[in-house]
């Protein structure tokens, strides 16, 4: 409530009139205002005695307005995706060692693959996740898997750093990641990355079933599909694929 108040005034606004909009005394709105400021999401200007939003705030809503752009622009390929495939379309970013699905369009099938959005999955446990870490160098993977460990979700899961470079080099040479049953028995998912303006990884895509329908036969074909997905939305979305990539 007074952070939603903060950002519509730009011109700041006093103690006494963000308690009486927030209808709480002015001991508790100026204990939770430098809260608010020591984190960075308020700021006090005492030339003025008035409150404003912080930099970090503005930050967030930046991102948080960049993601929806992400999503905005996913969805038609998505919904592409997934009719062609007759299986579930997923989108993903990496935050702290693990992927957060940020939007997905569901299987027509009875039974499906579904990772509601906002679902998290270990990085090396999902398709998407070791789509991303795939274009990072080797030893920011090896940081990542000595800070986040390996989760043992399955009996396929990978178990090693061994392992883990074997898996990583494959995704390089194909262009797109496999979970084979890594993250829940029954399920697999091939996924590939999306690129960013600067040539980072954005996110990634993925298409994701039950094992019975994606046979290990079929993954190969269905990864050069979502491969090409992902870089016909990193094209929409302004991005480049870095030469080192041999991405098309």
């Amino acid at each position: 409530m007074l952070l939603e108040a903060l950002a519509t005034r730009l011109e700041g606004t006093r103690l006494s009139d963000l308690a009486r909009e927030a209808g709480l005394a002015p001991s508790t709105t100026h204990r939770l205002l430098t809260t608010l400021e020591r984190n960075g999401f308020a700021q006090f200007d005492p030339l003025r005695s008035k409150w404003h939003v912080g930099r970090k705030a503005f930050a967030v809503g930046v991102a948080f307005t960049n993601l929806q752009s992400f999503i905005a622009a996913a969805l038609p390929l998505m919904r592409r995706l997934r009719d062609a495939t007759k299986e579930t379309a997923n989108l993903g970013i990496l935050e702290d060692g693990e992927v957060i699905t940020v939007a997905q369009v569901g299987s027509r099938e009875i039974i499906r693959a579904i990772s509601a959005p906002g679902g998290r999955a270990p990085v090396m446990n999902s398709g998407m996740g070791k789509a991303i870490v795939a274009t990072w160098p080797d030893d920011a993977i090896e940081a990542l898997v000595a800070r986040h460990g390996l989760r043992r979700l399955t009996r396929r899961s990978l178990r090693s750093m061994a392992a883990v470079r074997e898996d990583i080099e494959a995704i390089r040479q194909r262009g797109y990641a496999y979970d084979d049953e890594e993250f829940t028995s029954g399920m697999r998912c091939v996924a590939s990355v999306v690129w960013s303006a600067t040539g980072e990884p954005l996110g990634g895509l993925s298409v994701s079933a039950l094992a019975e329908r994606l046979t290990v036969s079929d993954m190969p074909a269905m990864g050069e599909r979502v491969r090409d997905l992902a870089l016909e939305l990193t094209h929409v979305m302004g991005g480049r694929v870095p030469p080192a990539t041999g991405a098309r």
